[in-house]
């Protein structure tokens, strides 16, 4: 890989090559006229998450695991984009769509520290159970006398 080769930013800390990642276009289906029928606006981005020389072998499994719906068994991860009328524009969506998804899936998740409910806010909330309760048993017509 050289200086020049163009590099797509997936975090502050991981950059990919961009020719590690293969795009080809098709006709996409849609609204579009006479143009949908002769322009291949349609974009497929294809990244082999499998033999990447650029990832870790974590990452790699990091992103195994959290895209696992998104990969085929080869190891290629697959994303189209058809949302706009150019192919420029599908482009720019499939790789802005490309970064975030690995983003995504290599971010560290922060563990949710245990807290303890307080005491008080327990005691109202049993509180508010009871007066329930009260209002409810209140309705019922148990101590009700016919005719009376």
């Amino acid at each position: 890989m050289s200086l020049t080769t163009p590099l797509i930013e997936i975090t502050g800390t991981l950059l990919l090559p961009v020719v590690e990642v293969r795009l080809t276009f098709s006709r996409a289906g849609g609204p579009g006229g006479q143009n949908v029928n002769k322009v291949n606006t349609k974009v497929t981005l294809w990244f082999d998450v499998e033999n990447s020389p650029t990832l870790s072998e974590y990452q790699k499994n990091r992103i195994r695991q959290r895209l696992a719906g998104r990969i085929s068994k080869e190891g290629v991860l697959q994303l189209t984009a058809t949302q706009y009328r150019t192919q420029k524009a599908n482009r720019e969506d499939a790789l802005q769509r490309f970064r975030e998804l690995l983003a995504t899936a290599l971010a560290e998740r922060t563990v949710r520290k245990k807290t303890r409910i307080a005491a008080g806010v327990r005691e109202r909330r049993l509180q508010a159970k009871k007066r329930r309760g009260v209002l409810k048993s209140s309705r019922s017509g148990k101590d009700w006398k016919p005719g009376g």
